[in-house]
């Protein structure tokens, strides 16, 4: 039968770690429907290939070349595509990080076929069909989305479930012929510039200490920064802090900016537009503080100070001590 399949990530030489909390996802997909659960990964010296079995893999299909040693769109989607129609799994699920936010689309474009983007929330109906969940209005509300097309597709938060450990004795490895022609990019390799402005990208932090217009100008966000290192977490921002240049985009948090779903999401000085909130709605807690108790930010708060950001945060930091004393 028709399998589910997960889009493995390989960046910089090493198997990302949302490649596994995608199998975690598709091993109870697969298991449910009683069909084998795929991880397909592209790139070039591919290493570690077992540690997608160890996670939950049954199969692993390598598309291993020199000629996409680098992520180009059209190449990694025509690939995909051709290995779709090849072997026709029923559902594909990828990360919403940039790969799957780029990828995903583009393939279902392809195949003719619906996507569901960010989802939380993935199960088998009774039916036998994908049952999508994924924030709407502004997170306001939980919407089921059931597609009528195949293969079902749908991209998930990462960090919303964690990788398990699996033992399968049987492991195979396909390596599937991939014809020249579908190599060919009208795209060109420059290089990559790393973001120096955070050790740790926003999307895989636990804690995000983020901050909004509240934070008065940029000076005052060097307080974030000193927070988020304290609590071993990275700095968000609202577009409109983005906006005045008091942060690169990077740090934004929203649809327009990043998807988040850390453990812990502090909010100094955001009054949570819908778009902010649709990209931190997911997040396990939420602290946040603003002068307005009537800020939007207050209804997806757990806990919520009505106070002014910046004093709030020096008594943060003066209560949490200098780390070198």
């Amino acid at each position: 039968m028709p399998g589910v399949w997960t889009l493995a990530e390989f960046r910089e030489g090493v198997i990302n770690s949302v490649s596994y909390e995608l199998l975690a996802w598709g091993r109870s997909l697969a298991d449910t429907l009683n069909v084998e659960l795929s991880s397909v990964v592209l790139g070039y010296e591919i290493k570690d290939v077992e540690t997608l079995f160890d996670h939950g893999a049954d199969t692993v299909y390598k598309v291993d070349d020199k000629r996409i040693e680098h992520f180009l769109p059209d190449s990694y989607s025509n690939i995909l595509f051709s290995l779709v129609k090849k072997y026709d799994p029923q559902i594909i699920i990828a990360s919403a990080t940039t790969y799957g936010r780029t990828i995903m689309p583009i393939l279902s474009t392809k195949l003719n076929t619906g996507l569901t983007a960010d989802c939380t929330k993935l199960e088998i109906g009774e039916d036998g069909t994908l049952l999508q969940t994924r924030p709407a209005i502004g997170g306001n509300v939980m919407a089921t989305i059931r597609t009528q097309t195949r293969p079902q597709m749908a991209t998930v938060r990462p960090r919303s479930k964690k990788p398990i450990s699996y033992d399968k004795s049987q492991r195979k490895v396909i390596v599937p012929e991939i014809e020249d022609e579908l190599f060919k990019s009208a795209y060109r390799w420059i290089k990559f510039e790393r973001d120096e402005s955070t050790d740790l990208p926003i999307q895989e932090a636990d804690v995000v200490i983020a901050g909004g217009r509240g934070m008065k100008d940029e000076k005052n966000f060097e307080m974030l920064y000193e927070l988020a290192k304290k609590l071993n977490g990275v700095v968000g921002a609202s577009r409109t802090a983005v906006d005045m240049g008091w942060i690169p985009y990077s740090h934004q948090v929203g649809l327009s900016g990043k998807t988040v779903s850390p453990h812990l999401y502090m909010a100094f000085g955001i009054s949570g537009a819908i778009q902010h909130i649709a990209g931190m709605s997911s997040s396990d807690i939420v602290i946040a503080v603003n002068t307005d108790p009537d800020a939007p930010i207050f209804n997806v708060a757990d806990f919520g100070i009505i106070g002014d950001a910046t004093e709030i945060i020096r008594e943060l930091l003066k209560a949490l001590g200098d780390e070198n004393e």
